[in-house]
């Protein structure tokens, strides 16, 4: 079995608070389409989504970015057409959402054990920003000892130095499979 793993593809991370913009807009169709593929298979599909909460100064990331993806905000919602796939498909047994707090979907979550529960070896990854959330759940997905593939055409971040720069690392050193 295998997993996909959608990370961070939310309006604030899109078009809100903390953009990808043209990069983040110009990936979702194929998100879209690779959720949908891996739901109707019956594939593991993860919704790993970062969570803050309004005026958090403690927060790492509070030093760093602007607010974002606060509880309760439009900001939160998936982007664009995979809130609707979310929301069609949220009830069956493998789809889940995991709220969480770092940059990486593994750290402080139970996605670990979720996916060792299903015997799963293989995870693919989509979303944003590549060179940050994409890239630190890959670097703890090596660190665990899976299989990583990535989505070329389904991740996006701020610029494309920084895009490039974390292809090359996935691939390199992690020796992830770009897809």
């Amino acid at each position: 079995m295998k997993a996909l793993i959608n990370i961070d593809y939310t309006f604030d991370f899109v078009e809100g608070n903390l953009p990808c913009g043209i990069p983040g807009i110009a990936i979702e169709k194929e998100i879209v389409s690779i959720t949908e593929r891996f739901i109707e298979n019956g594939d593991y599909t993860v919704f790993a989504i970062d969570l803050h909460t309004l005026n958090d100064n403690y927060h790492p990331e509070s030093k760093l970015f602007p607010p974002h993806n606060i509880a309760g905000t439009k900001g939160r919602e998936l982007y664009g057409a995979l809130q609707k796939t979310y929301e069609n498909n949220k009830e069956l047994t493998n789809v889940y959402w995991i709220d969480k707090t770092r940059y990486s979907a593994f750290a402080g979550t139970d996605l670990h054990i979720k996916l060792q529960e299903r015997s799963i070896k293989d995870i693919y990854l989509v979303g944003v920003c590549t060179d940050i959330c994409v890239l630190h759940t890959a670097v703890d997905a090596y660190n665990h000892g899976y299989n990583i593939h990535i989505y070329e055409n389904a991740v996006a971040t701020f610029n494309e130095i920084g895009h490039q720069w974390a292809l090359e690392h996935f691939k390199n050193v992690l020796g992830a499979r770009i897809l």
